[in-house]
């Protein structure tokens, strides 16, 4: 007999199959020794109260079901045949790779092409950055194969369920390497560790069917004739032919630049922009477990998430990294800009988020209103926080405290995870008056949630901009064309309809499958 429970256990019992084994029994009244196969369908730590519970749903197979049947089935991907037809994906990002994927599926060749290395090359680059505050501008936190999210924690949460089957995209991710806890667990995550492999292997899987990956492909121009996208051009000079999926991501300024200068039409859009803040993370384990034990053996390093609104706009944690470092994340030289990762086992001794606030076209005087103005924005204190540093990709930092009271950090500060180091700085001054106002309230809000929050343990480190891009591409909801261009798809968090791995990858999914139905419909009248 194949059964589903839900059950609400310690988290030593959800942590040892033999304890889960004997609860289960205990609670059904069925003897240890006639439950043949456990397997847990869905996991959720509930810490609201002091006596941490795992929430748990779970398939028992009893009687004379000896197993339980795999919870999906894997995708079959084919070899493509010679006269499939090509579509060319611009990014090897998230949205870019599962485009790709969905390409295969559908009997379509991809031509991806990515202006950054591949995912190992890429990595050099990136020590690179903090052993020599060199930053290549085509291979960095920001571009190359996997894209912004490759190193980046790899969180896989998601609250755009209604845009497409999230757990189609965790099945192909585990399908290609990810562990299968991903399926499972309710704030999924891959680590930066453990990314680089399924995205190798996604990129196999591309190839070994027929598709194209090329890499250091930087694509200067998108052809257009008579309103319609019919290819790019590189910027070697190549030509190649084909409807075009645009999934560059968030930090694409040179293709938002070329769209703008051609006349296609592109908006302003409202981001957030703000600071990285990093406690130790013991006591964000000891706060949000309620112990001053903090996480104990059985919990994983613990997490948290705030938003409120501060003078009519949001504030909130950003792309939190429990047990994570807080990394340097700019695309090109003269910038200061941080992220932050964490590894599978997010083992740090630091925790560390975003903290934002969100701006919108015309809330900072001072910039035209057209479609580059938060782009611009973005520029220029990536620029600020730059030159404040003399230069360096050595960070300014600030007690978190201290940024509340509007003072100086003196003395030495708390270390911090950064690796290129930090020095103090008022980054409260740095930002403008339209952020650091309100995110001092959303300080003093998320201190009331969460009682020791604020804290002169923690340090605020600038500055925080590439939470997302600052230009929507408009594109037709139906057909998931530009509004403008027949055959370009705008995908993606690159073209603003997206926020993270997942709903990157339903989006490029979603455009493919567009293209795909649009040249069906048209056989189909021939």
């Amino acid at each position: 007999m194949i059964e589903d429970l839900s059950m609400r256990v310690t988290p030593s019992v959800a942590a040892e199959l033999g304890k889960l084994k004997s609860t289960i029994s205990a609670e059904k009244g069925i003897p240890v020794e006639e439950i043949n196969d456990i397997q847990i369908l869905r996991r959720s730590i509930d810490a609201r109260q002091k006596n941490i519970k795992i929430n748990l749903s779970v398939r028992i197979a009893t009687g004379d079901d000896a197993e339980i049947m795999p919870v999906y089935q894997p995708v079959e991907f084919h070899n493509l045949p010679e006269n499939a037809p090509t579509i060319i994906i611009v990014g090897a990002g998230p949205a870019g790779l599962f485009a790709a994927l969905k390409a295969l599926e559908l009997g379509m060749r991809p031509i991806v092409l990515e202006r950054g290395k591949d995912v190992d090359s890429r990595r050099v680059d990136l020590a690179a950055i903090s052993r020599t505050g060199e930053v290549n501008p085509s291979s960095n936190y920001c571009f190359g194969e996997g894209g912004a999210g490759a190193y980046s924690d790899g969180k896989l949460f998601t609250r755009s369920k209604k845009r497409g089957n999230v757990q189609s995209i965790l099945q192909l991710l585990h399908q290609h390497g990810a562990h299968k806890n991903i399926l499972i667990d309710a704030h999924p995550h891959i680590g930066s560790d453990k990314l680089p492999e399924v995205i190798k292997n996604i990129r196999q899987q591309i190839i070994n069917c027929g598709g194209v990956v090329k890499f250091s492909t930087h694509v200067k121009d998108i052809l257009i004739k008579d309103n319609e996208a019919v290819g790019v051009m590189t910027d070697d000079g190549n030509i190649i032919d084909g409807p075009v999926i645009l999934a560059t991501g968030h930090s694409a300024r040179d293709t938002y630049r070329l769209l703008h200068e051609k006349g296609i039409g592109i908006n302003a859009k409202p981001l957030a922009i703000g600071v990285r803040l990093e406690h130790p993370q013991k006591l964000i384990d000891q706060l949000q477990y309620h112990s001053k034990e903090g996480r104990g053996k059985f919990l994983p390093a613990a997490e948290y998430s705030f938003v409120t609104q501060i003078d009519g706009r949001g504030v909130y944690s950003f792309c939190m990294c429990p047990g994570g470092v807080v990394v340097p994340a700019m695309s090109g030289p003269g910038e200061s800009v941080v992220n932050g990762m964490s590894a599978s086992a997010r083992a740090s001794q630091w925790a560390n988020s975003g903290m934002v606030v969100e701006i919108h076209p015309g809330d900072l005087e001072g910039y035209d209103k057209d479609a580059l103005e938060m782009l611009h924005i973005q520029e220029d204190l990536e620029k600020r926080f730059f030159e404040e540093s003399g230069g360096s990709l050595n960070a300014p930092a600030q007690r978190m405290t201290d940024f509340v009271k509007g003072k100086d950090s003196d003395g030495e500060l708390p270390r911090s995870s950064y690796p290129a180091g930090i020095h103090s700085a008022r980054i409260d001054k740095l930002l403008p008056k339209e952020i650091s106002q309100r995110l001092r309230g959303g300080f003093l809000a998320f201190d009331k949630k969460c009682k020791g929050f604020l804290t002169d343990k923690a340090l605020l480190i600038g500055l925080e901009s590439r939470t997302s891009s600052p230009v929507r591409i408009p594109r037709d909801p139906e057909t998931l064309e530009h509004l403008e261009i027949k055959n370009l798809y705008p995908a993606g968090e690159g073209a603003g309809y997206a926020g993270g791995i997942v709903s990157a990858a339903i989006d490029g999914q979603r455009c493919v499958e567009a293209y795909y139905n649009k040249i069906k419909e048209t056989r189909n009248q021939v």
